[in-house]
C-alpha cells in the first residue's frame, strides 16, 4: 500500500511539472508566468519518490525484477533523473512537456500491472552493471529524440513564419542543434559501452532470446554512428539530423522495449 500511495504522489508530481513546464513555455513574457526553480523542484521531489518505490519493486534480495513495466518504469525514473540534473545547466527543462507525463505513466503502469522476471545470474554486478548503462544509453537517446521534435517545431515555424508561440520559449536554433548532438554524443557512447559490456560480460550476446535485441541494438548503433559521422563530415543539420535521430531511436525502442513486449507479454516467456 505504501508504494501505491508513494508512487501515485510521484506520478501526480511529475504531471504537475510537465504542466508547470507547459504554461512556463505558453506564457514566455508575459503576466503569471511560473517560476523554473518551483517546477524544476517539484520534479525533483518526484524523483526522490520514484526510487522509493522503484527500491521496493525492482531491486529484490534474489536480483533486479525487471518484468516489462518495471523496466519501463526504471528507464522512466533515469530519463526524469538525467533530465533534471542537466536542466541545472543547460536549457533543456522545455524536454519534460513530453517526459515528465511518459514518466509518470510508467509509474501507473508499473502499479497497476506487477510481474516478476528476476534478472539473476552468477556474476550479479556485471550484469546489473550492463542493466544500467544500457538504460542509460537509451534515457540518453530519448532525450535527444524528444530535442529533435522540439527542433522539428521550431525549425517549421521559423520557415513558415510563425515566430510566436512556444517558439519565443525555445533557446535560438543554434543552441538546439548544438543541445541536440550532445545529447546524441554522450547516448551513443554510452551505447557503445553498453554493447562492449554485453560481449564481455554476458556468456552469448547473440543467445536465441537475446539476438534480436543484439542485432537492433547494433543496428540502431550504425544509425547514430552515421549521424555524427555525417555532422563531422558533412555538416548535418535540420531535418536531415532529425530524421536520422528519431530513425535511431525507434529502433533501440523495438531493440529493448519492442522485443521484451513479445517475449514477455505477448509470448509469455
Amino acid at each position: 500500500m505504501t508504494s501505491i500511495l508513494t508512487g501515485a504522489l510521484a506520478a501526480l508530481l511529475y504531471l504537475a511539472t510537465g504542466t508547470l513546464l507547459g504554461v512556463r513555455l505558453a506564457r514566455v513574457n508575459q503576466p503569471h508566468q511560473p517560476a523554473r526553480a518551483p517546477a524544476l523542484a517539484l520534479g525533483l521531489v518526484a524523483i526522490v519518490l520514484h526510487a522509493f518505490v522503484l527500491g521496493q519493486t525492482v531491486v529484490q534480495p534474489e536480483g533486479m525484477n525487471l518484468g516489462f513495466f518495471n523496466a519501463l518504469s526504471f528507464t522512466g525514473w533515469l530519463i526524469a533523473l538525467l533530465l533534471l540534473a542537466s536542466s541545472l545547466a543547460r536549457p533543456v527543462e522545455n524536454l519534460g512537456i513530453v517526459l515528465l507525463p511518459f514518466t509518470a505513466t510508467t509509474v501507473v503502469l508499473a502499479l497497476a500491472f506487477p510481474s516478476t522476471r528476476l534478472v539473476t545470474e552468477a556474476a550479479q554486478w556485471r550484469l546489473e552493471l550492463h542493466i544500467l548503462i544500457s538504460i542509460t544509453a537509451y534515457a540518453l537517446l530519448a532525450l535527444a529524440a524528444v530535442q529533435s521534435l522540439l527542433l522539428a517545431v521550431q525549425e517549421r515555424r521559423l520557415r513558415t513564419r510563425r515566430l510566436g508561440g512556444i517558439s519565443r520559449g525555445l533557446p535560438p536554433l543554434v543552441t538546439m542543434e548544438s543541445l541536440l548532438f550532445q545529447m546524441i554524443g554522450a547516448g551513443f557512447g554510452a551505447l557503445t559501452l553498453s554493447l562492449l559490456s554485453g560481449f564481455f560480460f554476458l556468456d552469448n550476446l547473440f543467445a536465441q532470446h537475446l539476438v534480436h535485441k543484439t542485432a537492433l541494438s547494433i543496428a540502431a548503433w550504425l544509425v547514430f554512428a552515421t549521424l555524427l559521422w555525417g555532422r563531422r563530415r558533412y555538416g548535418w543539420r535540420g531535418r536531415t539530423a532529425i530524421r536520422w535521430t528519431l530513425s535511431g531511436f525507434a529502433v533501440l525502442v523495438l531493440a529493448y522495449f519492442g522485443s521484451k513486449l513479445v517475449l514477455e507479454l505477448v509470448l509469455r516467456r
